[in-house]
């Protein structure tokens, strides 16, 4: 399986995800223009114009302090894996791999390629790299547990029947999420074995790590909600906390669901649990700029990085080759 998989990731990783990320991009704009089709255009364009020229500036702000979280995913794993590299080096790779594959969809696989690509050129062994690549996929989840225990425990919010969970709000699941993370920190804390659960292995961090890896994560989570709600026209009704619970909700729908972004069923579930207090149409026009800001403009960012790095890396084999 480790040979299938080094084989597969090494054709992945020849394959610019450009062309997959244009076609799921067509896939995006259908799916949204499902959801326009209910409001008349121009109530949305002014909900669009209603917003403030210093909420896109922070919405954009607190994008770029989001991927500075993020590159902590590929610092941390590298440490993980006991072959530590210069910050530049891993902050790259993280910049590039969120950057297309939170757009494309599929992290797994474009995300992989993509760490792929870069740590063989650094000299890391395929068994090092998917080491690297579940640490990384493992925080993202581990945060998702550990900010999302705490809000849906403390406010839990009415699961809508679309998603056909066995319970009406979201306690229960925030109590199950606070008992997996309290039980990864103890285990952290007092176990030195891996962990084996039916074929999966939970490897051992140590403590500081671990706390360091849930700290970063949580970050992230909070911050990419704070994109959008900085976005939002303001009500009283609204708080951050509250708004944070709608849409770890509707990005675990989405995130389930495996679209590229989530679109379409992230928009739907946080539209079902915000409007009201918020008026549809508002939200669309707040969702529409944040999937530009948080979405396309790293899209843009990490396909050009990564255009550039192999310019470079091109260049530098065509001088390498030539004589003396």
């Amino acid at each position: 399986m480790s040979t299938a998989l080094t084989y597969g990731l090494k054709r992945l990783a020849h394959i610019l995800p450009i062309g997959l990320s244009l076609g799921l991009f067509g896939l995006s704009i259908w799916a949204i223009s499902s959801e326009l089709h209910q409001h008349r255009p121009g109530d949305i364009l002014r909900s669009i114009g209603a917003i403030p020229a210093w909420a896109l500036g922070g919405a954009i702000a607190l994008t770029a302090l989001n991927y500075a979280f993020l590159t902590g995913y590929d610092t941390l794993s590298a440490r993980f894996v006991r072959q530590p590299l210069p910050y530049a080096k891993t902050a790259l790779v993280a910049v590039i791999s969120y950057g297309i594959s939170n757009s494309v969809g599929l992290a797994l696989l474009s995300g992989s390629a993509i760490r792929y690509r870069f740590y063989t050129a650094w000299g890391f062994s395929p068994g090092k790299i998917a080491q690297m690549i579940a640490f990384c996929n493992l925080s993202f989840w581990l945060g998702l547990f550990a900010v999302g225990g705490l809000v849906f425990t403390v406010e839990p919010l009415s699961v809508p029947g679309l998603l056909h969970l066995p319970f009406q709000t979201a306690h229960p699941l925030g109590i199950l999420f606070l008992a997996i993370t309290v039980a990864y920190l103890l285990l952290s804390s007092f176990s030195r074995r891996a962990v084996h659960l039916k074929g999966w292995v939970l490897p051992h961090l140590p403590p500081g790590l671990a706390l360091n890896q849930i700290a970063i994560t949580s970050c992230d989570w909070a911050l990419a909600a704070a994109v959008l709600y900085v976005l939002l026209p303001t009500h009283p009704g609204l708080t951050y906390f509250i708004f944070f619970g709608s849409y770890l909700l509707a990005q675990i729908a989405g995130v389930i669901s495996n679209v590229p972004g989530g679109l379409g069923v992230f928009e739907t579930v946080l539209i079902l649990l915000v409007s009201p207090p918020i008026p549809s149409d508002q939200l669309l026009g707040a969702l529409l700029v944040y999937r530009l800001v948080y979405y396309f403009l790293p899209l843009l960012v990490g396909v050009g990085l990564l255009a550039l790095y192999e310019l470079r890396r091109r260049r530098g084999r065509v001088k390498a080759s030539k004589p003396g």
